[in-house]
């Protein structure tokens, strides 16, 4: 039997067709939001809400509530309280969440041994992707509708939100809104994903399929598809080769992440090099900037004189 033989064979079960689906529910919306925290740099803010929510996802089993909302609320609380310990002391954003995310996951872990559960910490930790149920693939499909429908509605006033405050500010966007509906969307992201790829590879997730876009992309139009292409990509030749040679799914989605980013990079240096003797050869950053000017432009209120 051939290894597509036996790719075959495998996708025909149906755990590893729910396996397959909840993966692509999972990739869009990481893949959305990639974009945004690329452009941000806010990188480190995904690590950290992500590990975060470990205390709230052992919190939530004990009080009997739905794991997701437990894990929900963890993650906008470590968001939250990063925020107000960075507003009230001279310590640095990327310090703040270091310590933050730090101090809850290891709050997490020391619940998780105070309890007995049958849930493994590897599955928290790392997915279990082969365990789907229709009750997850019905709540990670709600998330990814919400938080597409969110970026197609206001993906102007985030790009210019995430590329430039100051300006989102002066043209009159409600920045503080946007700030915390972002991380309201990366919080509801991270608890999609934790089934697919657990708290630890969801970081994969959702920083880099927007790197490989910001890489490739010459527009944010096609950066944000470009980054869906990429990670729905991953996760189909993760799930797949995890079936030929029985690996683990979730790391092998990030190992072909990985090379996808290895690819754009050597991409993009072969490009600059051709380029590099045309001075009038356009970077990728500049048309994306362009998109920014656009945006402002879209985002800026009637003035209120207008219609007199």
């Amino acid at each position: 039997m051939t290894a597509f033989d036996t790719l075959l064979q495998v996708l025909s079960l149906d755990f590893m067709q729910r396996a397959l689906a909840i993966s692509v529910l999972v990739a869009v919306p990481t893949a959305l939001l990639s974009c945004f925290l690329v452009l941000k740099g806010w990188s480190l803010m995904g690590d950290a809400i992500s590990h975060a929510v470990l205390p709230g996802i052992v919190l939530a089993h004990v009080a009997g509530v739905p794991l997701p909302l437990g894990a929900f609320a963890a993650g906008m609380t470590c968001a939250l309280g990063a925020g107000y310990l960075q507003a009230n002391s001279r310590v640095k954003q990327d310090t703040v969440l270091g310590v933050v995310f730090s101090g809850m996951f290891a709050l997490g872990l020391v619940l998780y041994t105070k309890i007995e559960t049958e849930v493994h910490l590897d599955h928290i930790l790392f997915g279990d992707v082969l365990g789907v149920s229709s009750a997850d693939l019905r709540d990670t499909a709600l998330i990814a509708a919400v938080i597409a429908l969110a970026v197609a509605a206001k993906w102007r006033d985030l790009l210019l939100f995430a590329f430039d405050p100051v300006q989102a500010r002066a043209v009159g966007l409600p920045v503080r809104l946007l700030h915390y509906g972002l991380l309201a969307m990366l919080s509801l992201a991270v608890v999609g994903a934790l089934k697919a790829a657990g708290i630890i590879l969801t970081v994969a997730l959702l920083i880099a399929p927007g790197a490989v876009a910001f890489l490739l992309a010459r527009s944010f139009g096609r950066m944000l598809a470009t980054a869906v292409a990429a990670s729905l990509l991953a996760c189909g030749v993760g799930i797949g080769v995890s079936a030929v040679i029985d690996s683990a799914p979730g790391p092998t989605i990030v190992l072909a992440l990985m090379a996808e980013f290895a690819l754009a990079f050597a991409a993009t240096a072969r490009r600059q090099a051709a380029s590099a003797a045309s001075p009038s050869s356009e970077s990728v950053r500049r048309p994306i900037a362009s998109d920014i000017t656009t945006a402002a432009r879209h985002s800026t209120p009637a003035p209120k004189n207008a219609a007199k």
